[in-house]
Order: structure tokens, then sequence, then C-alpha cells
């Protein structure tokens, strides 16, 4: 027993130097993508530097033999989760009723439509169930957040969930400047421009960005309509997790009871809608409101920066082109049916 206990303290002793020193590089990545953000022009989001400096750790310490001993500060699940607790008080669902039932309404049809085509043309090219979920739902509400939903609502891999938020990240960034330029090409009045940017683009600052080079009612329209998205998130995660219980594994010898469902509803959506609930009763000042969404920044500059650090490119090597084609096709069909929506909703007025 004493010879256990002796050869255990310096194995204790080594994880805890591996685990400060992965802290220090993991809080000098964030400071350095602060500084970046601060730096460059607007169009480059956060999660771009974040992602893009994980991913440059990633490369150089798998070079270099060094990443098993710094990857224990890198907390992916961690932060994303705690991020998005924390984006529930950007939802004021008075601000969304605010514009009636149309913001809710052409979310709902969105939702439906684009996370059944984009299941449909993953079987048609025969990815794998779970990427499928992972896929459908980044696309059809909210990217990276409705991503971890589905990753934890189906038990799929860490690897698919990186995947699938670098495909959001990438994908996001021109959409967010090409659209604008497109609406204002076609004419587009602010309303129709702004719902088709919030039923669109996957990530919610991508969505602001574009609102705010098109306009002052544009951003103001885009953003109820993504955060009438966002706020359906925990309904899409129930219904998965649902679906994936009974359907899925149901014939694998696990009864699906309601316990299971449970289990398998991913949590931190209640802690979302917890903080939408709080903000719209007004229990939180605006100053309040600043410094938890600051607070929500860095918690998502943490997370991004371990998406880019945990990328392992053998999985993506595997994976093929595949994903990328129902990436992609999902998003074209998600831009084309967003753009007719938006026109029978928003432009009509």
């Amino acid at each position: 027993m004493a010879q256990a206990e002796s050869l255990a303290q310096p194995r204790r002793q080594t994880q805890i130097v591996s685990l400060a020193l992965s802290a220090v590089v993991l809080i000098a990545l964030a400071l350095l993508t602060n500084l970046l953000v601060r730096l460059s022009p607007k169009a480059l989001e956060f999660p771009i530097w974040a992602a893009a400096l994980g991913l440059l750790a990633n490369l150089a310490a798998s070079a270099t033999g060094l990443k098993a001993r710094l990857g224990g500060a890198f907390r992916t699940e961690l932060f994303l989760k705690t991020g998005l607790v924390l984006l529930g008080v950007s939802v004021n669902l008075t601000q969304i009723l605010s514009v009636g039932a149309r913001g809710l309404i052409q979310a709902a049809v969105m939702i439906t439509a684009v996370f059944f085509f984009t299941w449909w043309l993953g079987g048609v090219l025969k990815l794998d169930k779970k990427l499928r979920a992972v896929l459908s739902a980044a696309v059809a509400v909210c990217g990276v957040s409705a991503a971890i939903a589905a990753t934890g609502a189906v038990l799929a891999k860490k690897e698919q969930l990186a995947y699938v938020t670098t495909l959001v990240i990438l994908v996001s960034l021109p959409l967010m400047l090409l659209l604008p330029v497109v609406a204002s090409a076609l004419g587009l009045p602010a309303e129709w421009a702004g719902a088709w940017f919030g039923g669109n683009i996957d990530t919610t600052a991508a969505v602001v960005g574009a609102g705010t080079i098109y306009g002052e009612e544009a951003v103001q329209i885009a953003s109820i309509v993504k955060l009438s998205q966002n706020a359906l998130m925990g309904l899409v995660a129930f219904l998965l997790a649902t679906y994936w219980v009974v359907r899925e594994e149901g014939g694998q010898g696990e009864r699906p009871t309601a316990g299971l469902i449970w289990q398998r509803f991913p949590k931190f959506v209640l802690g979302f809608l917890l903080a939408s609930v709080v903000v719209s009763l007004g229990w939180l000042s605006k100053p309040q409101v600043a410094d938890v969404n600051a607070l929500r920044q860095w918690a998502l500059t943490l997370a991004f920066i371990s998406i880019g650090w945990e990328i392992a490119f053998g999985e993506i090597r595997t994976a093929g082109w595949r994903p990328l084609g129902v990436y992609l096709g999902a998003t074209v069909f998600n831009t084309l049916l967003a753009l007719g929506v938006a026109w029978v909703i928003f432009g009509q007025g």
C-alpha cells in the first residue's frame, strides 16, 4: 500500500504541473485572441481568431510531441456549455414578441424544413447517423449552439462536433460579407434583408455583423429572427433526444424510458432558457447584462481555442468530402428557402 502511494504521488504532481502549464498556454492564447480582435477589422469575429490560434497551437504541440502533456485545461465542452448558458441573457423573450409571431413562424418553418432536408441529404451521401444529426441541427437551428445540444442528445463523438463547428465558422464569415452585398444588389427592404440574414446565417455574431453592414433596421430584425431560432433550441434538443432514444436505440435492448430521455437531454439548455427568463423579466440591469455578455465572450473564446486544439485531422480525413458536401448543399438550400420565407413573412409590408 505504501509503495503504491509513493508511486502515485509523483504521478499526481506531474498531472498538476501539466494542468498548470496547459492553463497558462490557454490563457495566453485567449489574451492574444482578444488583442487580435481589437486590432483587426470588425469582420474578423473572435471565434475565427480563437479557433485559428487553437489550431496553430494544436499543430505546434503535435509536431513537438507536447500535445499529450498540455491538454488538461482545454475543456471544450465545459467552456461551450458555460458560454451557451450565458448566451441566454441575450435572448429577451419580450423583444422577440415585439415582432409579433412573424419571427417565431419563420424560425419554425426554417428549422423544420432545413433540418429534414439536411438529414435527407446526409442519408443520400451515407453519412454516419450521429454526424447527420449534428450537421442537421447546426444548419437548421443556430450553428455551434445547436451542434453542441445535438451532440449531447445523440452521444456523438467530440471529433464530429469539432468538425461541424469548424464548418460553421468557415461558412458563416463569407455569408456575413456576401449576403448584404446580394441584398443590396436585389434592392431588398431592410426588414426583408434582416429576416433573410437571421434565418440563414448560422452564428449569431455573423448575423449581427451582416445586419450591421446593411443598416440599423436590418440588424434589429436579423437579431430578433436569429434569437427566435435560438429560443427554439431547447425544443429541438428535447425532440432529437426523444427520437434518438425511442427510434435509433429502442431496438438495441435498452428500454426507452422517460428517465433515459431526461438523462440524454442536454441540461445546459435549461440554463439557457432560465437566463432568458431572468433577462426578460427585467431582473438584470443593462450594466449587468453587459458584464454577463463580456463573460460569455471570454467563455466562448476559451471554447473556440479548445476546439482548434482538439481538432483531429485523422477524423477529418476519414470523413472525406461527404460531410462538407452535405453542409454546403444544406447551406445553399437554407439560403434560397430563407430568402423566400422572409419575403412571404417580412417582405409584404
